[in-house]
C-alpha cells in the first residue's frame, strides 16, 4: 500500500483541533491518527501530505521541515459553504535513501489519481516535483506542469539532481510525459541567458513577475491547461512570508499568491497541487498564516470547480471563427462561465503529440488580437510543439 509509510499527524495537533471554534477546519477535516489510523477515503476530494524530505537542496543545510504550526494555522481557519471534503493523510519521512522518498511520493501520486482524489503536497526541497511528475508515468495523456517560481531550475542534467535542476531532469528523463512546461514569475536576473533560451526554443511558457504582477488574470488560461501546479515559496516577497527566504526581496505578493491558488482549485484539469522549500527560517507564525490561506483558496477554488473540460460536442459554448493570414483559429467561449478557448487543430501526415482535435486555453484578448490579426503566442507555440 502507497500509503503504509505516512506518518500520523502530530498528538499534539490532533488534540488542538477539538479546541479551535467548532465550525473551523479542524472539526470537519479526516485526519490520520496515531489512534485511529487513516481515515475512510471514499467521499475525500482533497488529500493534504506532508513530505519531511529536504537532501535535494543544493546546499543541503536545511533541517528537516515540520508542518505541525502550519497545519494548526490550517485548521484554525473557517471553510466557506463548502462540499469539498478533505483529509489530513499525515507525513511521509525522508526514506533510506532520496531515491526511496521519490519512488514513495510517486505511488501516493499514483494512488490518489486513481482514487480521484487531489493531494496537497508540502514540501522541502522542490526536486520533489520530480516524483509528483513521474506518478503521472502510466497515464494515457501527455502532461502540463506549471512552476510558480523565481526560476527555471533546468540546471545541468548531466549531474545528480537537486532543487536547482529538477526539470531538466523532466525533459530528458524517459517515459516523454511532458507536453508544455510554464514558469509563472520568473526573475532575470535569477536565470542564464542560456537557460531563458532554451525555454524559448522548447516553446514552453515563461511569464516575468513584472508581466504578471500588473494583471495576475494573465496566468488564468495558463494554470486552467495544468495537471501539477507547483509553488516554490521562494517566489514570493520575503517580507509577504516573514522573512522565511530571506533573500527575495521582490516575488509575488500574498494576494496574488492566493489569486494563483484559487485559479489551480478552479481548474478542472489540476489533479495535483505542491508547495515547496518550506523552511523554519524568520517568522513562521506570519509565513504559516499566509500558508494556510493559500490552502484555503486552493480548496476554495476546487469546491467551486464547473467541470467544464470542454466536450467534444461543443454545447454550451459559442464558436467564432476568426481568419488570420492563411489560418482560421477557431474560439470557443463559455456560456456558462465566460471563458476562452482557441483549437489547435489535428495535422494529417505529422506525428504529433494531441492525436486530436484540442482546445487550448485562451484569454478574451486572444481572441480581440486575433481579430486584429496577430496570432496568439500561446496558439503558436502549442502548435510547434504539436509537431517536434
Amino acid at each position: 500500500m502507497p500509503f503504509e509509510n505516512l506518518l500520523p499527524v502530530a498528538d499534539a495537533v490532533v488534540a488542538q483541533a477539538p479546541l479551535f471554534h467548532k465550525q473551523s477546519l479542524g472539526s470537519i477535516i479526516k485526519m490520520h491518527t496515531a489512534q485511529d489510523g487513516l481515515p475512510d477515503l471514499d467521499d475525500v476530494s482533497v488529500a493534504l501530505i506532508g513530505l519531511r524530505e529536504n537532501r535535494g537542496r543544493l546546499d543541503n543545510l536545511a533541517e528537516t521541515p515540520d508542518f505541525q504550526d502550519l497545519r494548526s494555522a490550517f485548521y484554525k481557519l473557517f471553510p466557506g459553504n463548502w462540499h469539498t471534503v478533505i483529509a489530513d493523510l499525515g507525513d511521509l519521512d525522508g526514506g533510506e535513501s532520496l531515491e526511496d522518498t521519490y519512488f514513495a511520493v510517486k505511488q501516493i501520486m499514483e494512488r490518489l489519481f486513481k482514487m480521484d482524489i487531489i493531494p496537497i503536497f508540502l514540501g522541502g526541497s522542490q526536486d520533489l516535483v520530480y516524483a509528483v511528475y513521474r506518478g503521472y508515468d502510466k497515464l494515457d495523456q501527455m502532461v502540463n506542469l506549471v512552476n510558480i517560481d523565481s526560476q527555471f531550475d533546468l540546471g545541468d542534467s548531466s549531474k545528480p539532481m537537486s532543487n536547482t535542476s529538477y526539470l531538466g531532469k523532466v525533459i530528458i528523463d524517459k517515459p516523454y510525459n511532458l507536453f508544455n512546461y510554464a514558469n509563472i514569475g520568473y526573475q532575470s536576473f535569477a536565470n542564464s541567458q542560456e537557460e531563458i533560451a532554451l525555454v524559448e526554443k522548447l516553446y514552453f511558457d515563461a511569464y516575468r513577475l513584472g508581466e504578471v504582477i500588473p494583471d495576475i488574470s494573465l496566468v488564468e488560461p495558463i494554470i486552467r491547461d495544468a495537471d501539477a501546479v507547483s509553488l516554490d515559496l521562494g517566489a514570493i516577497q520575503s517580507s509577504s512570508l516573514g522573512f522565511m527566504h530571506k533573500n527575495h526581496p521582490n516575488g509575488l505578493n500574498g494576494r496574488e499568491v492566493c489569486a494563483i491558488a484559487r485559479y489551480a482549485g478552479l481548474s478542472d484539469r489540476v489533479s495535483s497541487f505542491g508547495i515547496f522549500e518550506y523552511q523554519q527560517g524568520g517568522d513562521v507564525t506570519t509565513a504559516n498564516a499566509l500558508l494556510a490561506q493559500i490552502l484555503w483558496y486552493f480548496i476554495e477554488g476546487v469546491n467551486y470547480r464547473v467541470n467544464e473540460l470542454v466536450p467534444e460536442r461543443r454545447k454550451g459554448f459559442l464558436h467564432y471563427s476568426v481568419p488570420v493570414d492563411d489560418e482560421l483559429l477557431s474560439f470557443y467561449k463559455s456560456d456558462r462561465t465566460g471563458r476562452w478557448w482557441i483549437e489547435i487543430p489535428f495535422l494529417q501526415g505529422i506525428n504529433n503529440k494531441l492525436k486530436r482535435h484540442t482546445l487550448l486555453p485562451c484569454t478574451y484578448q486572444d481572441y480581440v488580437n486575433a481579430c486584429n490579426q496577430e496570432i496568439p503566442e500561446r496558439w503558436f507555440k502549442a502548435r510547434q510543439k504539436n509537431e517536434l
